[in-house]
């Protein structure tokens, strides 16, 4: 907008500059050809200097026209050269006008003097008439170099402007490169030599990731609190009403004290696996990746769960395979015991859940397979949301997060959960899959 800008002004005072030359070399034309009127024997007497008329091609090669008159009489010059009306009220002040004049644009200069011819004063006017073409071949040479001016302004400007842009958010980037190359738990305070103006941002930005320091601490604090005071009371509740139940004969009452015992499990189910999945959030977003052996991590995990598969009769028959990967060991066991701990609730009594590895493509993959009830009607991607179950686990206790840990786990690493039902829709196979090392 500014180099238009400029522009449009250099080539308006280019114009008006080479108008108002024109004009002045017109008046001293005119005003020459006046001075040389002269009265003898009672007649108006003119030489045309040669100098008014030399004057006028020092500007351009334009076609000049002159007229002089005493009234309707004509002394010299042309005829049809047009008057200005005005001059008439304008004794010997230039008058300057614009027309048309054998088909061209002329601008014209008239003076009008009073000669003394005989025994009365006679006016005489002068007009000296010069086309434009010059005038406009001036401003157009003026226009094209105050186009190039602003364009080159143009470049210089627009240069300096991303330089100092550049140099001007130099510091910013740099805050924001150091802030990105952080990972998700590092909120130490930045420490970084800043311009002026970017101090009330590091200081925001510090006193915010303090603030978010102590959300996160607050919030991890309150996790593993809730964990111990909610899962302590239940499982003391739940030895209680085991108890009662043993020691009571009333069959309405062994009703009721089972009904407790299966609400209590429902809740302690569902209250421990919202506090894992909360742990799995916060820990997915600092992972602790250390050089595993899954075999022994799928070994420990199947050997805690034996208790829990021994009082439905059901075997845990494992195929382990040697293969390691770089995991946080503590959410894989949090993974894998999540699936296991499903496989062996849907299955029935008395059959066996069979834990298989293999390493293809750069990928381990640990199958868990079960006879139960299989994945049910609709998508399987669908009960890896939270708090949804099949249609088919009616009457089984479960919150349905078990699955939804699983996959965020796994997601975290860089793998995968896949869900199939065994052929003849009975049994599922439930498949962790992760990158090896």
């Amino acid at each position: 907008m500014l180099s238009v800008l400029s522009w449009w002004m250099v080539t308006g005072l280019a114009r008006q500059a080479a108008e108002r030359t024109q004009d002045n070399v017109l008046a001293a034309s005119v005003t020459t050809i006046a001075e040389t009127l002269r009265s003898e024997q009672g007649e108006v007497r003119l030489e045309l200097p040669y100098s008014a008329f030399s004057m006028l091609g020092a500007i351009s090669e334009d076609r000049v026209f002159y007229r002089v008159a005493t009234g309707d009489t004509i002394l010299t010059g042309y005829e049809d050269l047009p008057v200005p009306n005005e001059i008439v009220s304008s004794l010997g002040r230039v008058v300057f006008d614009t027309g048309e004049y054998s088909g061209e644009e002329v601008r014209m200069a008239t003076v009008s003097r009073l000669v003394l011819a005989g025994a009365q004063p006679v006016p005489v006017n002068v007009t000296v008439a010069q086309t434009r073409g010059g005038v406009a071949s001036i401003s157009a040479e003026l226009s094209q170099l105050a186009a190039f001016l602003s364009v080159a302004f143009f470049l210089v400007a627009v240069s300096l402007s991303a330089f100092a842009a550049r140099t001007s958010l130099k510091p910013l980037n740099e805050i924001a490169a150091a802030v990105s190359r952080r990972g998700p738990s590092d909120l130490r305070p930045l420490r970084r030599a800043a311009p002026t103006e970017l101090a009330p941002l590091l200081t925001s930005l510090n006193r915010l990731m303090d603030r978010l320091g102590q959300s996160i601490r607050s919030a991890e604090d309150f996790i593993a609190e809730a964990a111990h005071r909610i899962r302590t009371p239940l499982a003391t509740v739940r030895a209680q009403a085991e108890i009662a139940l043993r020691s009571a004969s009333d069959d309405d009452q062994k009703q009721r004290l089972r009904q407790m015992i299966r609400a209590i499990d429902e809740s302690s189910r569902s209250a421990g696996q919202l506090l894992d999945h909360a742990t799995v959030i916060y820990r997915t977003d600092d992972l602790v990746r250390t050089p595993v052996m899954l075999s022994d991590l799928v070994s420990q995990t199947v050997s805690g769960l034996e208790p829990t598969a021994s009082m439905k009769d059901i075997r845990l028959d494992v195929e382990a395979l040697r293969a390691k990967a770089e995991v946080d060991p503590v959410l894989i066991e949090n993974a894998l015991r999540n699936v296991l701990d499903n496989a062996i609730k849907y299955s029935p009594p008395e059959t066996v859940v069979k834990v298989a590895m293999a390493e293809t493509n750069g990928e381990v993959r640990i199958a868990v397979t079960d006879q139960g009830p299989g994945l049910g009607e609709g998508p399987a991607d669908q009960l890896t949301q939270r708090f949804q179950r099949g249609r088919n686990t009616q009457g089984i206790v479960g919150s349905g997060l078990g699955l939804t840990i699983a996959k965020d786990v796994l997601v975290a690493h860089g793998g995968r959960l896949e869900l199939e039902t065994l052929q003849g829709g009975t049994g599922t196979c439930a498949t962790l899959v992760l990158p090896s090392s």
